[in-house]
């Protein structure tokens, strides 16, 4: 293994959801707000935002936040059929006058930036049982591995890693390779989720 490019602590602000991989295509965007303007953005998803995606057949998989949010970031995940619906969705969602008008109530933007990063499911276990966001921290990691090591990082993880993680009370959740972006390697992304962030770091 390369590297861990992130490996942060979030909480869930939207009901993460049971995940199933079948014929599914995941994406991570990653928004980050303008200053002060964190919790506007979020009420904006939870009142408008996450309704409007549904209606345009993207499914919402999770929302979180950092722990340590001095970025003001919002992560989420959401699911398409495939590749294609993606693309048709999103168009769809931001030509709907219903988005318009939402959009137009709201003085400023509340973005700085955004960061998109496609998803594939892997053969490794996502969780298949509800999951009490409530109570729940979860942890991102990402992993860039040397060339040609991924599938030797997947087949450990498969014999030996993921029931590691369980014994000392982590629960997998979800596991996806990215694309191979500019000639980079594709990573490693996965999901952990803790009782707290106590017990994440005791872990």
């Amino acid at each position: 293994m390369k590297r861990i490019t992130l490996a942060l602590l979030l909480l869930a602000t939207y009901p993460v959801t049971a995940q199933s991989t079948q014929g599914r295509f995941y994406e991570l965007r990653i928004y980050y707000a303008h200053s002060g303007q964190l919790d506007a953005l979020i009420g904006r998803f939870r009142n408008h935002t996450t309704g409007l995606f549904e209606k345009h057949g993207m499914k919402n998989e999770g929302y979180w936040v950092p722990v340590d949010n001095t970025r003001q970031a919002l992560y989420y995940v959401l699911s398409y059929p495939d590749r294609n619906a993606r693309e048709q969705s999103w168009k769809a969602f931001q030509s709907d006058p219903e988005w318009i008008t939402v959009k137009s109530r709201y003085p400023i933007e509340f973005v700085d930036s955004v960061k998109s990063t496609y998803l594939h499911p892997t053969d490794l276990p996502m969780s298949t049982t509800s999951i009490d966001a409530a109570s729940k921290v979860f942890e991102l990691r990402i992993y860039t591995c040397f060339p040609g090591r991924l599938p030797n990082l997947m087949d450990r993880f498969r014999a030996h890693t993921l029931g590691i993680f369980e014994s000392h009370g982590m629960k997998n959740i979800a596991y996806y390779t990215t694309d191979a972006v500019e000639g980079e390697q594709p990573k490693l992304v996965y999901w952990l989720a803790h009782q707290s962030e106590a017990s994440a770091k005791q872990s």
